[in-house]
């Protein structure tokens, strides 16, 4: 039994030196942007603030417009992942239950295309929305982000999809249930965690992008939080560190608070109360 438990109390080691590993930079940030001037300064800087104060958040809101910014930003992720979850919803049905060469071949298509990076398509993206009078505009950038965001939404609820047994959708079938139907009382309800999980990776891919936004947004009404942020960045590199540090918190709660709310779901099983008595 001990190898058994060291083997075990190592797995627990490793994950939680890998949860300090990822809650570091959320907690320094927490620190920085509740120190004054003088402790950011300090070559001895400590976790917590000796002397915290809220004027790095007052003259972040006082220098630019994070208010606005934030409500672009909600408005374009919001719209991305509603619109994206719609597209690929019925997309990924068909791709899971229609197991044909050209399905294969467009799920594989759908992974490759992960692989592009920003810069590779950043030219020709701009040209088509420019044909489209879309640039400088945030229903361009919806798009922009529905369009990246959907081949991952595919494969992901393609998987959800697979995961639900065909056999309950024979028995709906069996019972007298009409395609629509089936589809409505029997896949849906099982597809709502991964349609939960998959509009959730919208919706944080879209709140956090950043270049995408800086290329295709010129004016600055128009601008989303990631852009306004760096702002706070002097044309010497000089950041402002204490305000940036604020608003870079807000800028990250929503995300916290959208994972919060949905993370039972998202968690949930799949199946739960799926067999049918």
């Amino acid at each position: 039994m001990r190898p058994g438990r060291a083997a075990r109390g190592g797995q627990y080691a490793a994950l939680l030196a890998y949860l300090l590993f990822l809650a570091f930079p959320f907690l320094w940030l927490l620190s920085t942007a509740f120190k004054p001037p003088r402790e950011l300064a300090s070559l001895h800087p400590t976790w917590i603030p000796k002397d915290p104060t809220l004027a790095n958040f007052r003259q972040a809101f006082d220098e630019q417009p994070l208010l606005h910014a934030a409500l672009n930003s909600l408005a374009v992720a919001a719209g991305a992942a509603v619109i994206a979850v719609l597209v690929a919803t019925p997309a990924a049905y068909v791709t899971a239950r229609l197991r044909t060469r050209l399905s294969r071949a467009a799920t594989g298509w759908v992974v490759v295309g992960q692989a592009f990076p920003f810069v590779l398509v950043i030219i020709p993206l701009f040209l088509v929305l420019k044909n489209l009078r879309l640039v400088d505009s945030v229903p361009g950038l919806v798009m922009v982000y529905v369009v990246w965001a959907l081949p991952f939404a595919l494969w992901m609820l393609a998987g959800y999809v697979r995961a639900v047994p065909a056999e309950l959708e024979e028995a709906a079938a069996v019972d007298g249930a009409g395609r629509l139907r089936t589809l409505v009382s029997v896949t849906a309800p099982l597809l709502a965690p991964g349609v939960v999980a998959t509009g959730l990776f919208a919706f944080i891919s879209a709140w956090n992008e950043f270049f995408f936004a800086l290329v295709l947004l010129k004016t600055p009404q128009k601008q989303t939080l990631p852009v306004v942020l760096t702002h706070f960045v002097g044309a010497e590199g000089v950041a402002d560190l204490g305000p940036l540090a604020a608003a870079a918190l807000l800028a990250t709660l929503p995300s916290l608070v959208v994972f919060a709310i949905v993370q039972r779901r998202i968690t949930s099983g799949l199946l739960a109360g799926a067999v049918k008595s």
